[in-house]
């Protein structure tokens, strides 16, 4: 978890929002996805947000649920990818690396086994996006057991009693919606957050950070001017995946982050 609070410091003392880059472990196959990982840090990105493949992601957009399907059927199960962030962690000891997940993974070997696991890795949070916050509690048990950070979902509109429970179990960041429905970038950006985020500053909740549709560097700078941490960005980036564009990943971060630089307007 002190990765996220490291990250969060240095940024602020160069007045700058953080950029997260999310990818879909074991897409279009484990060895090009470590390498993937690696263009992620090169590009700049501040954190990480990577998938596991699974049958039935309903938060993902047909971007993000095409790349799990194509690691699915390269054979891409979660241990595989445990062991993809261990090796991850060793060349990259400081950047903060989170899982957005489903409860199906989580329950499947059992939420502790789970949780350990994942910090066995060296994973900083784990997001489990169909598990609202009436029913996180024995994930965030369990993940605070093993020393992981449970983040937790808000959207602009979640009832202020819900926003509460969030801040009060969420650690390492909140999870911003940045639009209503599934990620992806197939629609506009439509940005309404500032009530979300002063609610959330209000309960002490972790800093937000915003994701679902950035897709490009004024995405970035508008989430950042209305009150953002930080932005995540993927189903972009996993485009560039499936067009086997890799070789543009680093460009396409860097310039990502460069919006980041609130100073630079």
């Amino acid at each position: 978890m002190r990765r996220y609070d490291l990250m969060f410091e240095r940024l602020r003392a160069s007045d700058e929002g953080a950029f997260g880059a999310f990818v879909m472990l074991g897409d279009p196959d484990l060895g090009t996805s470590a390498e993937i990982l690696d263009s992620l840090v090169a590009g700049g990105a501040d954190m990480l947000e990577v998938g596991i493949p699974f049958s039935d992601p309903v938060a993902d957009g047909p971007t993000v649920q095409a790349a799990s399907e194509r690691a699915l059927r390269r054979g891409a199960t979660p241990g595989d990818c445990f062991r993809l962030l261990a090796d991850f962690r060793a060349r990259h000891p400081d950047i903060p690396v989170g899982i957005l997940t489903y409860a199906n993974i989580v329950l499947a070997p059992g939420r502790d086994a789970f949780y350990r696991a994942a910090g066995a890795a060296g994973v900083d949070s784990v997001l489990v996006a169909d598990v609202p916050s009436l029913e996180a509690l024995p994930f965030v048990a369990s993940a605070e057991a093993a020393g992981v950070a449970p983040v937790l979902i808000a959207a602009p509109n979640t009832p202020r009693a819900t926003l509460e429970r969030i801040a009060g179990l969420g650690r390492g960041y909140t999870y911003c919606v940045a639009r209503s429905g599934v990620t992806g970038t197939e629609r506009a950006l439509e940005l309404g957050h500032s009530s979300l985020f002063a609610t959330l500053a209000e309960f002490s909740a972790p800093l937000p950070i915003l994701g679902f549709g950035i897709s490009t560097p004024d995405h970035v700078r508008s989430a950042l001017q209305a009150g953002a941490s930080g932005v995540i960005s993927g189903s972009a980036i996993v485009k560039l995946i499936e067009q086997g564009r890799r070789d543009d990943i680093p460009g396409f971060i860097a310039a990502m982050k460069q919006a980041t630089a609130r100073l630079a307007g």
